[in-house]
């Protein structure tokens, strides 16, 4: 099969690799029919030590079940299947309290001798556990939104969720990458009147108001702080939902948010040491919360208004390539010509 690897910073190839191959009575192989590049994939694209061997790449697919473990129950073959980016079992006392990727049977895709989505197939350990059925077929137009549920909207859904926005919350988002922009429509679909997109990029904050912001602010480090304030009466926001990962977002998100509010983290950070003290959240008692979205326990949640068209978190890939020609979809995202980029096998 064909299937992608990163070599180093900037080297992605495409290259023939073993088929995958049940390996576990509890695995699952899966033809991939759509996958995606993801901004968190652009950390390791920027600073991956050169290598011989490739790392392989993708952690969002949608697939077809080719082949199933003896102990695999509840998929059949030809069964359209979502993935959440970490598999689980989905029955450990983890799982159960909503917390999938701290699930001792899972993991994550390309590690630990898995392979990446950005391929040709896959092996899915804990296929039962992992997999969700689509009632649609593979030539659906609705695949590049339910693509969305392996991460990006699960990922902006679980910042809200985490940041316990209302009606009464007013929310600004940091970020107006694909997962920005999810949690601005999960922000908008938990109720928040007043959500406030911290981006300056037309095309993406354009997309961001109709998905539900109500302000834009294009401003950044303390231009974009004073600016917040001013839209709410010099209070700051009750939830920031920060999409980014870097120290001056953090540092965007303990300026704007107000006494007794809460950040909330959903992008990769990347930095271990960050202000926690009196002065940024203890003397403001502000919560600060987040982390790797277990988007398994939120799938079925999300589909059903996925499936009726109420919403299109799909709108968010904006260009459709090959496998063959996924290293330019790395250069588009790196470069920002691309939002979010599609790949169909």
């Amino acid at each position: 099969m064909r299937a992608t690897f990163l070599y180093g910073a900037g080297d992605v190839r495409v290259e023939t690799a073993p088929d995958p191959a049940i390996q576990q009575p509890t695995d699952a192989l899966v033809r991939i029919v759509r996958s995606c590049v993801c901004g968190s994939d652009l950390h390791p694209y920027h600073n991956l030590p050169a290598a011989e061997q490739g790392t392989p790449m993708g952690h969002e697919f949608l697939g077809v079940v080719e082949d199933l473990g003896a102990e695999v129950s509840g998929l059949r073959r030809g069964d359209l299947v979502v993935a959440p980016f970490a598999y689980s079992d989905n029955r450990c006392a983890f799982c159960r309290e909503g917390l999938h990727t701290s699930c001792p049977n899972g993991g994550f895709w390309a590690s630990g001798g898995v392979g990446g989505g950005q391929a040709e197939a896959i092996r899915v350990p804990q296929a039962q556990g992992t997999l969700v059925k689509l009632p649609v077929g593979e030539d659906s137009e609705l695949l590049p939104s339910l693509l969305t549920l392996a991460d990006v909207y699960g990922t902006g859904y679980h910042a809200a969720k985490r940041a316990h926005v209302t009606p009464r919350t007013t929310v600004a988002v940091i970020g107006d990458g694909a997962v920005g922009l999810m949690a601005v429509l999960s922000a908008r679909r938990l109720g928040a009147e007043r959500i406030i997109l911290m981006g300056r990029h037309g095309e993406r904050t354009k997309l961001g108001l109709d998905f539900g912001a109500t302000d834009v602010v294009p401003e950044r480090g303390a231009e974009g702080v004073e600016k917040v304030r001013e839209l709410t009466g010099g209070q700051g926001v009750h939830a920031v939902l920060e999409a980014v990962g870097y120290m001056n977002a953090y540092e965007t998100a303990f300026g704007i948010v107000r006494p007794g509010g809460v950040i909330s983290r959903v992008g990769v950070p990347q930095y271990e040491d960050a202000p926690i003290g009196f002065g940024s959240l203890f003397g403001s008692n502000i919560t600060l919360t987040g982390g790797p979205a277990p988007v398994r326990a939120y799938i079925e949640n999300l589909l059903p208004d996925v499936l009726s068209g109420a919403v299109e978190p799909g709108r968010v890939f904006d260009r459709t390539i090959g496998l063959e020609q996924v290293p330019d979809g790395y250069r588009a995202m790196n470069d920002r010509t691309a939002l979010k980029v599609l790949i169909q096998p």
